[in-house]
């Protein structure tokens, strides 16, 4: 004769899945790395397109090499945009990660570059600098 599964069971197993659910959220985005870019020596960040990176230096294939990347729009005013990065799930923290920076213009003109090395526990900030063509 055959058992059929009992009422506790089946509601344990039910309440799990949604507790695992309910933090799934949560648990992706604790991986969430901010940072600030800045100009250098201080002065406002021009008008363009941002566009963040976060790479591992010690992959050498670089469509690989790419954890995560995020845009974001200078209007000219700011000294300092804030950013967020959001790397994929199962990402592992590694020492030769770098967070690169290319401030460009609409149609695609390189105006500025920056990048810096990513400390556990430190901020992330990256000072961009004008490139000279």
């Amino acid at each position: 004769m055959r058992r059929h599964p009992n009422r506790r069971k089946i509601l344990t197993i039910a309440g799990a899945a949604a507790v695992a659910l309910a933090a799934a959220p949560a648990i992706a985005s604790s991986t969430d790395m901010d940072g600030t870019i800045t100009f250098e020596g201080g002065k406002a960040i021009p008008p363009g397109q941002l566009k963040i990176t976060l790479e591992d230096k010690a992959v050498t294939d670089t469509a690989l090499r790419r954890v995560a990347e995020t845009t974001v729009k200078s209007d000219g005013g700011s000294t300092a945009i804030a950013f967020t990065l959001s790397p994929a799930a199962g990402f592992a923290q590694s020492p030769t990660l770098q967070i690169v920076a290319r401030l460009e213009r609409a149609d695609g003109w390189l105006l500025a570059r920056g990048s810096a090395q990513v400390e556990s526990g430190a901020p992330l900030a990256v000072t961009l600098n004008t490139v000279m063509y």
